[in-house]
């Protein structure tokens, strides 16, 4: 009988299995029920795939987007698994041969999107169909304290009710303890299966900056850091988006615009780019990017700020899929913590999830103030324990110098105050020092004790103190006004001095004033061959024949072979189908596909030595 490490040997290419997929894939396979929360490139679909593969019949997987469901399916079929997708894509023909297969027991996986899984045409379909096991994908969706809740994920409970003797596994990369019990509630899971595999994404750089000129900020970030790769650029408005892909084409990169507003054509041609070609970067709002398994995006920059933690970590999560170094980068100021305040207070849902939401706010402005650990701060709100230092955030990297901010406060709190809590942080700052523009002296503004006071510092650094102040709860926005700044209960110990409070010190550092790392550019892939021109050189035959190879197929390059195994081919020069076999992510299907286009490309640079750890 085939096992399941047979089959990640021989279908995936992998020697291991990696963490708790193990335990998950042979408690699936003796017909258990659980939930799975791992993080993004933690290996979630093998604990579905493998089991789907073995146990008989079709394992069916619930996905909430055609790009997944496509971009998995055309990656297991490149891997000789028997993989289809039934969503609007397709034309009734070519659905109704799927569903003749599904019936016939010709698939071992099938993908479907939850509108067509819960049409009672569907389910009659599944009734007589052999079903290996049931999986949700993206399960937060489930949960309505969850940040990407869907109302017809709700109704996915029919499957354990339809179906209780089917194993069923939920998975998801992001999931609070709340949503966890909500998911587990809903789909009549025990507490003790949820598999919890860690959210630590070690390759992952986290760092957050205060806005000074966001786009400048960008272009010196991507410039500096990741010229020439891939990534995503999140924003919140549709018309940002546009305005920022347009700006950094003009600076002469590859950047395309993704929001729900352009025509349809057009998001498939932007997104389809994005996956196939070299170095390209998307501009999205956060539509763009669930469940893409693009393994090789090198960095994910916010220019505006989440709604959530949980928003945040999956929208970086898309980067560094593959293992290799990655950047997650923001940027964030006053003005984003005004609007999401407004919005939160404005919202039409109950006082319960308007309290949630203003909860997952502060969760992340204090992400973003913290002067500590920064993945420290996210593991902890995934109640996960980070005992050292990451050592890989700008946090770790540059200690955050602190000053002590009470008097600042005090000056702060009191303009507000006095000037009736009713203006905007740029009037306040104004105040504060000493402007005698025409709107202060109509107010009489320039009479009150706040005037002139806060001299000492400029306005970049008071923007910086009204922020602060704003993030850790000691000012609130007017919900009803404006914008206008007002006290909040937790002001009053700071005004009448019994509390001390300590702020960031920030310095204003300005993009243009930065200089360029004179170093030669070394990408994620290729740090690994180090100095050697020849491997390096070997490495870029190697990808311009990937390209080649993905574009007679019309297929995104890393379908056939991630960046990281390109790697490990120019580094150890496998000239045999052995030693092409024991790279990792290599399993036979590959080798019989790939494997003599590829050796005849090692060896016509130079065979070299092939001492492989076959454990590695």
């Amino acid at each position: 009988m085939t096992t399941p490490l047979e089959i990640l040997n021989r279908t995936f290419g992998y020697p291991a299995f990696r963490g708790r997929q193990r335990e998950i894939i042979d408690h699936t396979m003796a017909g258990g029920h659980s939930l799975v929360l791992m993080p993004t490139g933690g290996g979630k679909s093998l604990c579905y795939q493998i089991p789907a593969i073995l146990r008989p019949g079709t394992g069916m997987v619930v996905s909430p987007l055609i790009a997944l469901m496509q971009d998995q399916v055309a990656a297991l079929r490149q891997l000789g698994v028997r993989a289809a997708f039934l969503n609007s894509s397709l034309p009734p023909r070519e659905a109704a041969r799927i569903e003749h297969q599904l019936l016939t027991g010709e698939l071992d996986l099938l993908y479907i999107a939850p509108e067509r899984l819960l049409q009672e045409r569907t389910l009659e379909l599944l009734d007589r169909a052999e079903l290996a096991m049931l999986a949700i994908d993206e399960a937060h969706c489930i949960s309505r304290w969850g940040h990407d809740f869907r109302p017809e994920y709700l109704q996915l409970d029919i499957l354990r009710e339809r179906y209780p003797s089917v194993p069923l596994l939920a998975c998801t990369a992001t999931a609070d303890e709340r949503t966890r019990q909500e998911i587990i509630s809903k789909l009549a899971i025990a507490p003790e299966f949820i598999f919890a595999a860690g959210f630590d994404r070690p390759n992952i750089r986290y760092e957050v900056n205060a806005k000074e000129n966001e786009r400048q900020q960008l272009l010196a970030f991507i410039r500096e850091r990741h010229d020439g790769d891939a990534g995503i650029v999140y924003c919140l408005s549709r018309k940002r988006t546009e305005q920022i892909a347009t700006f950094l084409s003009q600076q002469g990169l590859t950047a395309l615009p993704y929001h729900a507003g352009l025509p349809r054509d057009q998001r498939q041609h932007n997104q389809e780019r994005f996956l196939r070609d070299d170095g390209v970067i998307i501009v999205a709002t956060i539509a763009f990017g669930m469940g893409i398994d693009k393994p090789d995006v090198r960095f994910v920059a916010h220019l505006d700020l989440p709604k959530s933690i949980e928003a945040y970590y999956q929208e970086t999560g898309r980067a560094g899929r593959d293992g290799l170094a990655a950047s997650a980068w923001m940027v964030y100021g006053l003005q984003d913590v005004i609007m999401l305040r407004k919005l939160a207070e404005n919202s039409d849902a109950g006082e319960m999830h308007r309290r949630l939401e203003n909860q997952k706010l502060d969760a992340m402005l204090g992400y973003c103030e913290v002067t500590a650990c920064r993945r420290q701060v996210l593991l902890d709100y995934f109640d996960e324990n980070l005992p050292e230092p990451c050592g890989n955030c700008d946090t770790c990297l540059k200690p955050v110098e602190t000053f002590d901010a009470t008097i600042a406060a005090q000056k702060a709190l009191s303009c507000v105050a006095r000037t009736g809590q009713r203006f905007g942080a740029a009037y306040i700052i104004e105040v504060l020092r000493g402007s005698q523009n025409e709107r202060i002296l109509r107010f009489g503004h320039d009479q009150l004790p706040t005037w002139g006071v806060g001299a000492e510092f400029d306005a970049w650094q008071w923007r910086s103190i009204l922020r602060q102040l704003t993030a850790r709860g000691f000012l609130t926005v007017d919900p009803e006004g404006y914008g206008g700044l007002q006290l909040t209960a937790k002001a009053k110990p700071v005004l009448k001095g019994i509390e001390e409070l300590h702020l960031r010190q920030e310095t204003l550092s300005k993009p243009a004033a930065r200089r360029r790392a004179a170093a030669k550019k070394v990408t994620a892939a290729t740090a690994s061959l180090g100095d050697d021109t020849a491997e390096q050189a070997l490495f870029e035959t190697l990808r311009e024949l990937r390209r080649r190879l993905a574009a007679e197929q019309e297929l995104p390059p890393y379908v056939i072979f991630h960046d990281k195994t390109l790697a490990a081919m120019a580094v150890h020069k496998p000239t045999t189908p052995e030693q092409f076999l024991s790279l990792s992510g290599v399993g036979e299907a590959k080798l019989e596909r790939y494997g003599e286009a590829f050796m005849s490309a090692i060896r016509q640079e130079g065979t070299g030595s092939m001492e492989m750890d076959l454990q590695e």
